[in-house]
């Protein structure tokens, strides 16, 4: 019984001891390492007082959803992601882009144009601007490359610093997937104005980005850039790069609009009213951009199924969809190809045209169908 209890004792003050060098790793790293961003000052948060959504000195949603999370359901969510292996949850190959030529996109003069990096960054050019949407380039969403599973493709459609210089980046909140470090230092010297919901100026910020080159935005602002008008909207999710500032930040999505088109962005989203709202204050859209993928039953509130992603693209009063927030990275438990197959399926119940280009191909506004619809079923 001594014995036992000597052993047992040895046991958990080595538990302490690991918990201790842990919780000492995690400080050190989140107090020196760049990518956990900036922190929210006090000043700041008197700012963002004004804001509806903004309350107890965090950003809540409209309609409330329970982010606190206990340390076993933590612990629970982990062990599931890192352990439990999902059938097709990664392309069988390296997914192949499609390479863009350089001189053709710094050249480019005609009607509006995206190309898709997976995930949910995009190079939008429209009206002579060139707009970088969640542009996330690096190859794991972590803040260590060591913390992640690494990009469906071993390539980008073109190197980052190939791009052309680039006249607003646009910013839907500050996940890992969404905001990146990496991606931000190759580009903040060839950015003419970042656009971001409120708060997340402090990771730009903390970064080297000059106050004068970013504008943070409440739900329904407006700013206009020339002859484009770029609207923040809202979104049901939430934010944080780091355990200590959780709702911190804003969250969004956002409208891009010239004299002749309308185009929405979702960001990441639950399912909710505000699709229906904007839908009837901003819309018809052109062109929606649908966040649809990294869902998971124990959270049904932050993100959609794809059966949502396409009823809100009938909401917004969108004339063609295109599924994003998939074919980059594995964030979920669902196979890779689960969303883009089952929002397929219910936008054509729906009647609601559907775009999947392949990842970096260029495709116009104007386009109504894609050569490689259903490029996927060859990974």
């Amino acid at each position: 019984m001594k014995r036992f209890l000597k052993y047992l004792k040895r046991m958990i003050i080595s538990l302490i001891l690991l918990i201790a060098a842990l919780v000492a790793v995690y400080l050190l790293l989140v107090t020196f390492y760049p990518s956990f961003g900036g922190d929210v000052t006090k000043e700041r948060q008197l700012h963002y007082a004004t804001s509806l959504q903004f309350e107890n000195g965090k950003f809540v949603n409209t309609k409330r959803v329970n982010m606190d999370l206990g340390f076993s359901e933590t612990l629970s969510l982990v062990r599931k992601f890192f352990f439990t292996k999902v059938e097709n949850g990664r392309p069988k190959q390296d997914i192949q882009v499609t390479k863009i030529d350089s001189s053709s996109i710094a050249n480019y003069n005609s009607p509006t144009q995206f190309v898709w990096f997976g995930h949910s960054s995009f190079l939008l050019q429209m009206n002579h601007k060139n707009i970088l949407i969640d542009p996330m380039f690096s190859a794991v969403p972590a803040p260590h490359s060591l913390l992640g599973a690494k990009r469906f493709s071993s390539e980008l459609p073109i190197e980052v610093k190939k791009l052309p210089k680039i006249d607003v980046v646009l910013i839907s909140h500050d996940h890992y997937d969404h905001l990146d470090y990496e991606s931000i230092q190759l580009l903040m010297d060839r950015v003419t104005k970042f656009y971001t919901p409120l708060g997340v100026g402090a990771h730009l910020e903390a970064w080297g980005v000059s106050k004068d080159n970013i504008v943070e935005l409440d739900w329904w602002q407006e700013i206009k850039f020339d002859e484009l008008t770029f609207v923040n909207t809202p979104a049901r999710h939430f934010s944080g790069r780091k355990f200590s500032n959780r709702q911190s930040t804003l969250w969004s999505s956002w409208l891009i609009k010239s004299d002749t088109e309308n185009i929405f962005f979702s960001g990441d989203s639950g399912y909710d009213v505000h699709f229906k709202e904007i839908g009837a204050k901003y819309g018809p859209f052109d062109f929606a951009m649908m966040e649809c993928g990294q869902y998971n039953k124990m959270s049904p509130d932050i993100h959609m199924f794809p059966e949502e992603t396409a009823q809100a693209g009938i909401d917004l009063q969108a004339k063609k969809i295109m599924p994003i927030h998939w074919g980059a990275f594995k964030l979920a438990m669902h196979s890779w190809t689960d969303p883009v197959e089952r929002v397929t399926l219910k936008a054509n119940e729906l009647n609601l045209p559907v775009i999947t280009p392949k990842i970096g191909e260029a495709f116009l506004l104007e386009d109504a169908v894609i050569n490689h619809q259903n490029w996927w079923q060859d990974i």
